[in-house]
């Protein structure tokens, strides 16, 4: 089967096009009546009208007596008037008021004396008394239809001997997971191995858009089954899902089975990610095909799934929050699509500074990661670094006031910090990119980043970051901040089955090596050992091979995908790898002049001499700490 999609619609076109087309079948929500104390945050059906007044009767809307009032006339501080106990009776807030009596005075304003009340003010009528329908009137609407249900709905509908109310059922939204090689989520995958957790990041998704999710057992690629289970689910639900099986390769069977049991609107969207996503129906009932990689299934039901919930439940889809950025670098982007940038995000010198993410469909923890999207439009070939872009908020905006954006080399250091600090203060973040040593300089000089992760060797005297510092910033206007001491070296699977040596030995005959990104401290390091070691990189089988972190690089190797890479210590222990040492460097924090007084870097630096940070870093293991926090300036 060729690869090729029936369409390339743009989005807002074809979302539209689609609205419309289920309204006209007939796409319409369902109602259910249940018990007002049940109801809240629901929406009602239709208008709610009071069956009885509230109150409904007269209520004494104070503690103290009930009087008549022309019985109090002329008492005053110098003629206090007194009631025979005939005249008053004791009332308590939301006592019916006594007959014959037409107010009601405070307890405190009443002096008891021989069975007698003594007051010193006049009464008027009906003061302090809650007439019937004061708050209600029996026939009133209470609440318009398509009205969200509030706490104090509630009371008012109880009040007014309203019990039970008709509401907007939740959507049923079907959830069918297909593939022959999804397995449901475990500790222990196996080769091959496609855990299903797609289901459960939208099933949360749709319990936040007020829908109830309903997720059918994994089917495998075969197209009777496929159509068995979408059959299932349109009988048994509003709306459906079908994951994965949306693309055209020749067990992509979502397209064919839609159009069998409806019809397929659409079958290829003008995004990225989300592109195959289909849009079909079954009479007024939705249908949608949703790729399987979970970036693209999380950005397909939002645009598309989203915007049907709020219909359904009659409410206006609101409008993201948006913010202005400055993107932090170059973004390529594809002519044909409407492209949707995971972003981290943090203000730097009073500018929100965007920092572009990993953007594979598969990589669900970018979108755990972001703080925002930015959506590039069709038709455009992407954005140059320092670019002013929108981008549309996933955290709220004042959480962006309080993070640290480091930008520079990785090391899990950083997300210890990142934990400690917001154990420390819950309105404290830290944004980290990785993008290596160099990366994190340039950022410095672009007024990017509070603080750059940092460990340039000087090959001429063995010494780490200084010389490149100075070299760097000439004028200076930084902070070398002493971090730790890492030990660097070969990770190797473990056991070392290869019998490896050390670094020498990667250009060996049949050693898969696996590298880190060109500007990272860990590759200058490599090159560096290669023209000592007299290694030729062009005979190392994967030298071009590049990861971002040192986690990443353990990875390959613990997958076997690899045979050796360079790293530190503390990434080898993660992975069970056995590790080869070759030099302990030193890992700083370099921190701009203009942001050294940012309360997040004060706390940072604090943290980074406390015996939490180092109790962390003990148990990684690794690490050398000598004086943390001790800060030389570059002038």
């Amino acid at each position: 089967m060729a690869f090729q999609y029936l369409n390339n619609r743009p989005l807002d076109e074809a979302r539209s096009q689609y609205l419309a087309l289920l309204l006209e079948a007939g796409f319409a929500p369902r109602t259910e009546t249940i018990p007002v104390p049940a109801a809240g945050g629901r929406t009602t059906a239709g208008a709610v009208y009071a069956r009885i007044c509230a109150p409904h009767y007269p209520a004494c809307a104070m503690d103290g007596i009930a009087v008549t009032a022309a019985d109090t006339f002329g008492a005053s501080d110098t003629t206090p008037v007194s009631l025979t106990p005939e005249q008053y009776a004791v009332v308590d807030t939301g006592d019916p008021l006594p007959e014959g009596r037409d107010a009601v005075i405070m307890v405190e304003e009443v002096v008891f004396a021989d069975g007698r009340a003594v007051i010193r003010q006049a009464a008027a009528p009906w003061q302090h008394v809650r007439q019937i329908g004061e708050d209600i009137c029996a026939g009133e609407m209470i609440l318009a239809g398509h009205t969200a249900i509030s706490p104090a709905a509630i009371g008012a509908m109880l009040a007014a001997g309203v019990l039970e109310v008709k509401v907007l059922a939740r959507p049923v939204v079907g959830i069918i997971p297909t593939g022959d090689e999804v397995v449901p989520p475990t500790a222990a995958p196996g080769p091959g191995d496609v855990m299903e957790f797609n289901s459960s990041i939208f099933s949360a998704m749709l319990h936040q858009w007020g829908a109830e999710p309903r997720v059918y057992p994994i089917v495998p690629d075969r197209e009777e089954a496929i159509r068995a289970a979408l059959e299932q689910a349109l009988e048994q639900c509003d709306m459906v899902l079908l994951n994965a099986g949306s693309s055209a390769g020749r067990e992509d069977y979502a397209s064919a089975v839609i159009g069998q049991v409806g019809e397929v609107f659409c079958h290829g969207l003008a995004i990225q990610p989300g592109k195959p996503a289909i849009l079909g129906r079954q009479g007024g009932k939705p249908i949608l095909g949703v790729p399987g990689y979970p970036v693209s299934g999380i950005i397909v039901i939002e645009q598309l799934l989203h915007p049907l919930v709020d219909l359904w439940l009659g409410r206006e889809t609101e409008l993201p929050a948006q913010a202005q950025a400055v993107l932090s670098r170059r973004v390529v982007s594809s002519l044909k699509y409407q492209e949707f940038v995971r972003v981290r995000l943090g203000r730097v010198g009073g500018c929100l500074v965007a920092a572009p993410l990993a953007r594979g469909s598969g990589m669900v923890s970018s979108f755990m990661k972001a703080d925002g999207i930015l959506e590039i439009p069709q038709g455009s070939e992407g954005l140059e670094a320092g670019t002013e872009v929108s981008v549309r908020l996933l955290r709220p905006a004042r959480d962006l006031e309080h993070t640290l954006v480091t930008i520079g080399s990785h090391d899990p250091l950083l997300d210890e910090l990142a934990d400690l600090l917001h154990q420390a203060d819950p309105s404290a973040y830290m944004s980290s990119s990785h993008v290596g040593s160099m990366g994190g300089l340039m950022a410095i000089r672009r007024r990017e980043t509070h603080m750059a992760g940092c460990h340039l060797l000087n090959e001429a005297d063995g010494t780490y970051n200084t010389a490149i510092l100075e070299k760097q910033f000439p004028k200076g206007g930084v902070y070398q901040v002493e971090c730790v001491g890492r030990t660097q070296g070969l990770m190797v699977a473990p056991g070392n089955p290869l019998d490896l040596t050390g670094f020498r030995d990667i250009s060996r005959p049949g050693i898969r090596y696996v590298n880190r990104q060109k500007g990272s401290g860990t590759r200058i390091l490599a090159d560096y050992l290669c023209r000592k070691e007299g290694v030729d990189p062009a005979g190392v089988y994967g030298y071009d091979r590049e990861e971002f972190t040192h986690t990443a690089v353990a990875a390959q190797i613990a997958g076997g995908t690899a045979d050796a890479g360079m790293g530190i210590l503390s990434a080898a222990k993660i992975y069970g790898l056995d590790f080869l040492p070759v030099c302990v460097e030193q890992y700083d924090l370099i921190i701009p002049d203009y942001a050294w007084d940012a309360p997040v870097v004060r706390q940072v630096l604090g943290i980074l001499a406390s015996p939490a940070f180092r109790d962390r870093l003990e148990k990684l293991g690794g690490y050398t700490l000598d004086q943390p926090g001790r800060v030389r300036r570059v002038y």
